[in-house]
């Protein structure tokens, strides 16, 4: 991934996608992974809202957590908490005007993730195929395991103290 020197990114000039169906392909490079392969239904609400989550993600997680445009790209990186490990991730997302884009992400882990996970680099490469269709509505996700989900319909923050 290039690091290159940007400004910084407000919330409101994040990238914003096109609205409609998207396909998105992750792959991985651990060991016997496959491509993982997911469609979501896009509108400009349901952006906004994934936006507002992130940040609050960051917030409570993050003891780093910086993103900023260059161009095409927006480059992020972050130090979070998770489980008992640190994850410091650098991502570069590199937009194709508002109907595709490409991610790199590289990610380490401080102890090792689950004992053995130390470093990983992760390319999620998405594209827009069209209006909603196959009866998904702004908001649903059929994952590559083809459950369907409806995003709008997930927690919108950490789970409560104790539960």
């Amino acid at each position: 991934a290039t690091l290159v020197a940007g400004a910084a990114v407000a919330a409101d000039e994040y990238p914003v996608l096109k609205s409609g169906q998207w396909e998105m392909t992750a792959t991985t490079d651990r060991p016997g992974a496959k491509p993982q392969v997911s469609t979501v239904c896009l509108d400009a609400a349901l952006q906004r809202d994934m936006v507002d989550i992130g940040s609050g993600i960051r917030r409570d997680f993050c003891s780093k957590s910086s993103l900023r445009r260059a161009g095409a790209q927006f480059i992020t990186d972050t130090e979070c908490k998770l489980g008992n490990s640190v994850a410091r991730t650098h991502a570069v997302m590199t937009m194709i005007g508002d109907t595709a884009y490409r991610t790199e992400a590289e990610t380490s882990y401080d102890p090792p993730l689950f004992n053995d996970l130390k470093r990983a680099k992760t390319v999620v490469e998405a594209r827009h195929v069209g209006a909603c269709r196959d009866g998904l509505v702004p908001g649903d996700l059929v994952t590559a395991g083809g459950q369907k989900i409806n995003l709008r319909e997930l927690p919108k923050g950490p789970p409560a103290k104790g539960k």
